[in-house]
């Protein structure tokens, strides 16, 4: 039984991306665990608090992140990139106190994302790569699941109402998860 972590990228309480994650949560296979978690409550970085000791938002995440076999980042995309906030949060876990190194290096990690525009999350997504790249992860290559037009697709309830959305999830945390536990297995 593998165990993922599920971040959203988004602190929006009616969040696309969120429910997004829900539903990933939801459909994956039954051999694997998505424990959504929420990086709400992480400050910005600032150094000085690391000095003093990370905010407890930081360590508890560190605590799950570490003992987890995979990631997965479901990423709003702000400006053509990747949101501050989602961005703020991963640099905060990549240091004290368990250090990027022993949470990230190798871990697998899985990226998706929604948007209200034609084209998803292309650029947000191709944006984590040098993140990825620069903590060691094992980013999960296999397909993409980029989310356009998402306003069309979940209810205002922020339920998932697009059949064909659903079925394109379920094949893509089939695969990732299939990857997390290859690679669990591999480490």
């Amino acid at each position: 039984m593998s165990t993922i972590i599920g971040l959203s990228g988004s602190l929006r309480k009616g969040s696309y991306n969120a429910a997004l994650l829900a539903v990933a949560a939801e459909v994956a296979p039954d051999d694997c665990t998505v424990a959504v978690e929420s990086i709400a409550g992480i400050p910005l970085y600032d150094a000085d608090l690391e000095a003093a000791g990370a905010p407890v938002p930081v360590t508890e995440l560190q605590e799950k992140l570490d003992a987890a076999d995979g990631l997965l980042l479901v990423s709003p995309e702000y400006n053509q990139s990747i949101p501050g906030v989602f961005k703020n949060a991963i640099d905060w876990l990549s240091s004290f106190p368990l250090g990027g190194d022993k949470i990230f290096r190798d871990l697998p990690v899985g990226l998706i994302g929604a948007s209200p525009s034609w084209s998803g999350t292309i650029n947000a997504q191709t944006a984590w790569l040098p993140v990825f790249r620069g903590l060691a992860m094992k980013p999960f290559l296999g397909e993409t699941l980029y989310v356009g037009e998402v306003r069309g697709k979940f209810d205002e309830d922020r339920n998932l109402t697009d059949s064909a959305l659903r079925d394109r999830l379920t094949h893509w945390m089939a695969k990732f998860a299939a990857f997390v536990a290859a690679e669990t297995k591999q480490g």
